[in-house]
């Protein structure tokens, strides 16, 4: 069930209704809800992946209450690896077997060693980096004393499956989520409304502009050998526009759907194509992600308080790891490598953290030094982008030699739009807009948060018709959100 469907317009008003008419607003009563709520709304999907869910979720379950109730440490450390191994065992084979025994074929072949490997043919369940994340974290801060283990099963079954989160994100910690299931929630009005915002900004950023900028992107792509340098840097400045607006759009959506809930969900991006450095945007750039491995990887090799050496090791490895959670493929592998690299500089000159503040606070337009590094910062990201977009590695060599030849400074190839339902001009403007609108916002939560509040009533409301209508002309066949495929 996607986001974007009809299916979901008429599958959240009825949760809605039931959460909060049906259920004597008993929290107890709303949990079962949601928890029955998000295994229908998982098992539309695919109800035979429902019971890996489940699998997972007691397992974890189990095991926090087996560690709180450990008699010795060992036997507190054998439950914890269990349930870490099984965790990781499902993850690594059915995202990551293919990708190593193809590797592990390929590398054979340099010696003349030809073998046939054995593969899985078998779908990728969706979500499944992201609720295992929610499960390791849990187990992995009960076996540090972090937290006492959940003993209501129906509590922390929501906590890893609350729909609006469970098929890509934000990746939630049990210390701020699971309060909030376990406590009363009272409905608020000002709350709801401000979710709806969310909601429909999340629409508009995934129906009207990703959804654009995928269409010229795919195409391009697809086809790169037959483009000269200007349409594929067109192409690549597409796809950096769609992925975000793709992926934060869904976090809008998520975010504000578990709003109109009366729970809050931690926030995922913070405006990072207006970042001054690439650490300020891995600050503001899934931001769940980026503080997770921080967390339970980057804190635990011994983060920043070793030598030199260990600080880039360390640096390198939460990097490296990120792009392979992304998927099972050197393209992003070499993308978190790229990112690493781009860091160095920073993590080396002890600059990674002179970005904290918003840009250009308080004021309408950033200085030309801001002006610059935003610059710099955003083409460094589009690059890293070409890597994470092309099938292979080749390719997206190929790509970027290419958008640096002669050929850039010809006017972009008409044959790559042909067949696009939006003019390329009217997607450039949308683009723009969208662009201004966000920063207008960059200093609230997200872009609508307090856009036009002061404004005449009904000028307000003409603004969200506009978005409304938009969406509704813009959406066609319903397209599948980027970062279910991780």
């Amino acid at each position: 069930m996607l986001f974007n469907s009809l299916s979901f317009a008429i599958f959240l008003p009825v949760v809605f209704f039931l959460y909060w008419f049906a259920t004597n607003k008993d929290y107890k009563k709303q949990n079962i809800l949601l928890l029955a709520a998000s295994y229908f709304f998982y098992a539309c999907w695919d109800y035979r992946f429902l019971f890996l869910l489940i699998f997972s979720t007691v397992l974890d379950y189990a095991t926090g209450i087996k560690m709180s109730e450990a008699p010795n440490q060992h036997k507190k450390r054998f439950w914890f690896w269990l349930s870490i191994v099984i965790n990781l065992g499902f993850l690594g084979i059915f995202k990551y077997y293919n990708f190593f025994a193809d590797s592990f074929a390929g590398a054979l072949s340099h010696f003349g060693l030809h073998v046939n490997v054995w593969t899985l043919k078998v779908i990728l369940p969706v979500g499944i980096s992201f609720y295992t994340f929610h499960g390791l974290s849990y187990v992995i801060d009960i076996y540090k004393d972090r937290i006492k283990p959940e003993k209501n099963y129906i509590d922390y079954a929501v906590f890893v499956s609350f729909f609006p989160l469970l098929v890509a994100g934000p990746i939630e910690r049990a210390t701020h989520l699971l309060p909030q299931i376990k406590n009363p929630r009272t409905f608020d009005y000002t709350r709801a409304i401000d979710g709806m915002r969310q909601i429909l900004w999340g629409l508009f950023k995934k129906v009207v502009i990703a959804d654009t900028c995928a269409g010229y992107a795919n195409s391009i792509f697809a086809d790169y050998g037959d483009y000269g340098g200007s349409t594929l840097l067109l192409g690549a400045l597409f796809f950096t526009f769609q992925i975000y607006c793709d992926f934060s759009g869904y976090s809008d959506i998520a975010l504000g759907t578990a709003r109109l809930f009366g729970i809050e969900l931690l926030r995922n991006f913070a405006f990072p194509y207006f970042s001054r450095d690439i650490a300020e945007f891995w600050r503001r750039w899934h931001i769940s992600l980026s503080t997770w491995f921080r967390d339970y990887l980057y804190i635990p090799l011994g983060g920043s308080k070793g030598g030199t050496w260990m600080k880039v090791r360390n640096t390198f490895i939460i990097f490296l790891v990120s792009g392979f959670w992304h998927g099972a493929n050197w393209t992003f592998i070499v993308w978190g490598a790229l990112n690493a690299l781009y860091f160095m500089p920073l993590l080396l000159l002890n600059k990674n953290r002179t970005n904290l503040e918003i840009v250009a606070q308080g004021k309408i337009f950033p200085t030309i030094k801001e002006l610059i590094n935003m610059g710099i910062t955003f083409s460094l990201t589009v690059l890293a982008w070409i890597f994470f977009r092309s099938e292979t590695v080749t390719d997206a060599v190929k790509y970027i030699g290419k958008i640096f030849s002669t050929s850039l400074l010809r006017a972009p190839d008409e044959r790559a739009f042909i067949g696009s339902s939006t003019n390329p001009v009217v997607a450039i403007v949308l683009v723009l807009f969208f662009v201004l609108i966000e920063w207008i916002g960059r200093e609230h939560q997200y872009a609508l948060s307090r856009f036009g509040l002061r404004w005449y009533k009904p000028v307000r409301w003409a603004v969200y018709y506009i978005l409304v209508i938009a969406i509704f002309l813009f959406m066609g066949k319903e397209q599948q959100f980027i970062y279910f495929q991780f």
